[in-house]
C-alpha cells in the first residue's frame, strides 16, 4: 500500500446504513440506505424490492478524485449504475476514504463495505464484484487479494471489470508524462518562464495556487481548444495538430489528461511516493511531430526512481493470478483508458498461468464512463452462468445476450466478438521506459 504522507486524519465516528430516498434513476420502489464507515469512506446501498437472485454487485468507482470524499460523489455512482438495480441486483459503493491514488486502499474500503454489507442485510447468494476505469484496477488487484480460500466462503463469485484502467499504474498513467512534456515543449506555459520551474512528473508544486479554469485558459490560449475550430489561429492549430499527433489522445480530452497530469501526478509522486518519480521517458522516441528530431532533441527527459516504480506496482499492479471468473468491457475507442490496456491485462494473466479466468469482450463505441444500458445486464447474466454452472461465455455468447437485453433495457448492443486490441506498445511507446 502506498504511504500517506500527509498529516493522520482523525478517525471518522462510523454509521449504521441510514433508509434514505433513492436517486430518481434508481426504481422507485428499491430501498437505498447510506453511511459512513469507521475509516470515513461515505457508503450507498440499494435493494430491489423484488431481490429475486439476491445476487450483490460490489462497485468499486473511478477516478480517483483528489478532494475529499462525499457522500454526494456516491449517490451519482449509483445514479450511473442504477441499471444493476434495475436488473434485480443488490448494489453497494464506498466513496474510498479518502481522495487521491490508492489502488490497495481502496480495494480494502469496498471489501470493509460488503462485510457491512453482509452484517447488516445478510449473506448474499452470490456477490459479484465490479470495477469501473480507475476501479477496474482497484477490482483487478481486489480480485486476487480478497480471492478464494480453500475451505472459506469466497468474498467474491466473480468479477467485473469496465473501462478498466488495468495493468497497474504505470501502464496506465506513463502516457500522461509523455503528455506534460510533449505540451511543455510546444506550449512553454505550464508552467510559464516566469514561474518556479519544477521537475514535470511532480504535476504541480504543493503549494502552487493554479486552479482548473487557468490551466483551461493555458491551454486555450496555445492550441485553440475551448475555441470553433475556425477560430483558432494557424499556430494554435499547429500546436493542437502536434501535440494530439505525438501523444495520440482526441481533442475532447486534452484538456481532462492534462488535468489527470497535473493534480493527480501531485498526489500521487508528491503525497503517496515521498516525492519520488514513478515515470521515465529517459529514452523514449516521440513521432508525430513535423520536426521529430527537433522534438527528441528538446523534450525534457526524466529518469523514474526504483523504489517509486516498485512501490507504483507494489500498490496497483495484479499479479495475474486469478482463482475465479472475470469478464471486462471495454469500448474500442475510449479516449480515456485506452483499450490497448486490455492486452497489458491480458499479457499479465496468460503469464501467470490463468488465461482460462479471463473473458475480454469490446463495443464499437467511443465513450469511458458509461457505455449501453443493455450491454451491462448481459455482462453480468454471462459472468453468472459461469460462475453458478461453469459455462464459460464467449464474446460471441455476450453479444448475444445483449440482443435478448434489448427489449428491456432498450437498444444499444454495439458488441465486437472478432475484436482484438493491438499490444499496448503500439499505443504508448515503450522504450526506453525506465520500468
Amino acid at each position: 500500500m502506498l504511504a500517506a504522507h500527509v498529516p493522520a486524519r482523525p478517525m471518522q465516528p462510523a454509521t449504521q446504513p441510514q433508509s434514505t430516498t433513492c436517486p430518481a434513476t434508481v426504481p422507485a420502489d428499491a430501498h437505498c440506505y447510506n453511511g459512513r464507515d469507521r475509516e470515513g469512506a461515505f457508503y450507498w446501498i440499494a435493494i430491489p424490492a423484488h431481490w429475486d437472485r439476491h445476487v450483490l454487485v460490489m462497485h468499486a468507482h473511478g477516478g480517483p478524485e483528489v478532494g475529499a470524499p462525499t457522500l454526494e460523489r456516491g449517490a451519482e455512482d449509483l445514479k450511473r449504475w442504477s441499471v444493476m438495480v434495475k436488473a434485480g441486483y443488490a448494489w453497494a459503493g464506498s466513496t474510498y476514504r479518502r481522495g487521491g491514488y490508492g489502488v490497495t486502499m481502496a480495494g480494502e474500503d469496498t471489501e470493509r463495505l460488503r462485510r457491512l454489507f453482509v452484517q447488516r442485510f445478510g449473506q448474499p447468494e452470490r456477490t459479484i464484484l465490479h470495477g469501473q476505469s480507475y476501479g477496474g484496477g482497484v477490482a483487478s488487484k481486489a480480485a486476487e487479494t480478497y480471492g478464494p480460500v480453500p475451505g472459506e466462503r469466497p468474498a467474491y463469485d466473480g468479477v467485473l471489470l469496465t473501462s478498466g484502467v488495468l495493468g497497474g499504474g504505470g501502464n496506465a498513467y506513463d502516457f500522461r508524462l509523455d503528455l506534460r512534456v510533449v505540451y511543455q515543449y510546444v506550449c512553454h506555459n505550464h508552467p510559464r518562464p516566469d514561474e518556479p520551474q519544477y521537475p514535470l512528473w511532480q504535476g504541480l508544486p504543493l503549494g502552487s495556487k493554479l486552479t482548473r479554469a487557468e490551466l483551461a485558459a493555458r491551454i486555450k490560449a496555445c492550441t485553440g481548444v475551448g475555441l470553433p475550430a475556425a477560430q483558432r489561429t494557424p499556430e494554435q492549430q499547429a500546436h493542437l495538430k502536434t501535440i494530439l499527433s505525438v501523444v495520440r489522445i482526441p481533442e475532447r480530452t486534452l484538456v481532462s489528461h492534462l488535468n489527470w497530469a497535473t493534480w493527480l501526478f501531485q498526489d500521487l509522486t508528491q503525497k503517496r511516493l515521498g516525492n519520488r518519480n514513478p515515470f521515465g521517458n529517459a529514452h523514449v522516441v516521440y513521432s508525430g511531430s513535423s520536426d521529430d528530431a527537433a522534438l527528441n532533441a528538446s523534450v525534457l527527459r526524466y529518469q523514474a526512481d526504483p523504489q517509486a516504480v516498485g512501490a507504483l506496482a507494489g500498490d496497483s499492479r495484479p499479479t495475474g493470478r486469478l482463482r475465479l471468473p472475470v469478464l471486462t468491457l471495454h469500448a474500442i475507442h475510449d479516449p480515456t483508458a485506452f483499450v490497448e490496456l486490455e492486452s497489458a491485462y491480458r499479457q499479465i494473466v496468460d503469464s501467470a498461468g490463468a488465461s482460462q479466468w479471463l473473458v475480454q469482450n469490446f463495443a464499437d463505441e467511443s465513450e469511458h464512463s458509461y457505455l449501453s444500458d443493455a450491454e451491462y445486464p448481459a455482462l453480468m447474466h454471462a459472468l453468472l452462468d459461469w460462475v453458478e454452472h461453469g459455462d464459460r461465455p464467449t464474446p460471441q455468447k455476450v453479444a448475444q445476450l445483449c440482443m435478448q437485453m434489448e427489449p428491456t433495457f432498450g437498444k444499444g448492443c454495439h458488441l465486437r466478438p472478432d475484436y482484438h486490441p493491438a499490444p499496448l506498445a503500439t499505443r504508448v511507446p515503450a522504450a526506453g521506459r525506465d520500468d
